[in-house]
């Protein structure tokens, strides 16, 4: 019971920080940004920064149970997987940990929709907001790559958490967004003050939660791999 609350902890907190790392935080900035000039009013701006918070928070748990569900049903994989999961889950960690750190790179990304399909959807109000957030959720940035499948669906898969651990992960990523769109309601000059607040916060997160990865993925290596 204690591993899975620690994982279902991970999960929210990898979302946090895969909604606070550069790229997509600059994604959500601009998408609310735009939103809130179409929308009439600021209760429909804020409307729609809920409804594209919402989106994303439904595209990465959608994503995450479809790429679980699909690696635990298969029977072979499903096999592999328990037989030697805890045993590639340290290996894995340490890259993980080792490309936040900025010690190893590459270059996966993916970019879904035209741009524009992407102004269509911001100017469709309500839903189309929430149509925008799944849009940029699935336009996965490098660091995002590597939080979504190389730390969370390997602790989904691990723990078997098809849909709780992918939504916890969801809704991290969703929390700052809401923030953002709160900010962008009160000026120019107070999200300018917290952005440059959270840009200090952001680069220290991605190094501690580095090295607490590559801690981790180290301690599994050693215990499932060396003592096993």
């Amino acid at each position: 019971m204690t591993e899975f609350l620690l994982a279902a902890a991970s999960a929210f907190w990898l979302g946090i920080l895969t909604s606070i790392s550069p790229c997509p935080l600059a994604t959500n900035i601009a998408a609310i940004s735009f939103i809130g000039r179409r929308a009439e009013g600021a209760m429909k701006a804020t409307h729609s920064g809920l409804a594209y918070s919402l989106g994303r928070a439904l595209a990465y748990t959608g994503l995450g149970a479809v790429v679980v569900f699909g690696l635990l049903s298969v029977p072979g994989v499903s096999n592999f997987l328990q037989r030697y999961m805890n045993k590639l889950l340290g290996p894995l960690l340490i890259l993980v940990g080792m490309h936040l750190l900025g010690l190893l790179g590459f270059t996966l990304a993916t970019s879904i929709g035209s741009q524009v399909l992407r102004e269509r959807a911001a100017g469709g109000g309500v839903w189309g907001a929430g149509f925008l957030g799944i849009l940029f959720a699935l336009s996965l940035c490098p660091v995002s790559a590597a939080l979504f499948f190389g730390s969370l669906i390997p602790l989904a898969v691990a723990q078997g958490s098809k849909i709780l651990l992918p939504m916890l992960f969801g809704v991290g990523t969703g929390l700052p967004v809401v923030v953002v769109a709160a900010l962008l309601s009160g000026g120019e000059r107070t999200l300018g003050s917290a952005l440059h607040r959270l840009d200090r916060v952001q680069k220290w997160s991605l190094r501690i939660t580095g090295a607490v990865i590559i801690g981790v993925g180290i301690y599994l290596t050693i215990r499932f791999v060396f003592l096993a």
